[in-house]
């Protein structure tokens, strides 16, 4: 007789080593001058540290952005959505040393206040980072920097003056696809707060 499969004896393939961890933030790095500027799509981006708030970029260093950011020491991380999901990927499979992305995209420069390169004023939440260490890990260069501010469209702001992120329909990369984020399922917590009795 065979054997009923179900959701807990299922076996797993093992493959080889590779970059399977998914999903991840696709993002919009603006990088450069508010003259000589442009874009670059990561998907290899994170949190490193919370104090100092530090976050990191992989880049390859045969990108054409590769360059402007180690030169500037400094760049800004865009936060993408449903609505940015052509430009995003458009800016990721394009050469800066080609094309002015802005301007094909049709994407607006805004000043930063502590970094020489342009915001992105599409994007709901902008992060000027300064970078403190480069490591040189293979195939990707890492570029650590510290965050020095964070700038969020006021239209995601709540009546509380918390950012609702909810309503930015953010966008993120998983294996080579782009995928909007679903339905909040929990909040930090919720695994082991008391429910309230009710009277």
């Amino acid at each position: 007789m065979k054997e009923k499969r179900t959701l807990y004896n299922m076996a797993k393939v093992t493959w080889k080593p590779g970059t399977f961890l998914y999903p991840l933030p696709a993002v919009m790095v603006s990088c450069g001058t508010m003259n000589k500027s442009n874009i670059i799509t990561v998907a290899w981006t994170g949190i490193l540290n919370t104090n100092p708030a530090t976050v990191y970029i992989s880049v390859r260093p045969t990108r054409y952005s590769y360059p402007l950011i180690k030169e500037n020491g400094e760049f800004v991380i865009n936060l993408t959505t449903k609505q940015l999901a052509r430009a995003t990927d458009w800016c990721g499979v394009k050469t800066g040393a080609k094309v002015d992305k802005f301007k094909e995209m049709k994407l607006h420069k805004e000043k930063a206040n502590f970094v020489k390169c342009p915001m992105i004023q599409e994007s709901p939440v902008s992060v000027e980072c300064r970078v403190k260490e480069i490591k040189e890990l293979g195939s990707h260069h890492m570029f650590i920097a510290d965050v020095l501010a964070i700038h969020a469209d006021e239209k995601y702001i709540d009546e509380k003056g918390a950012f609702d992120i909810s309503k930015c329909d953010l966008i993120a990369y998983s294996n080579g696809h782009y995928y909007s984020l679903g339905k909040k399922v929990g909040k930090f917590g919720f695994s082991v707060q008391k429910k309230r009795k009710k009277h």
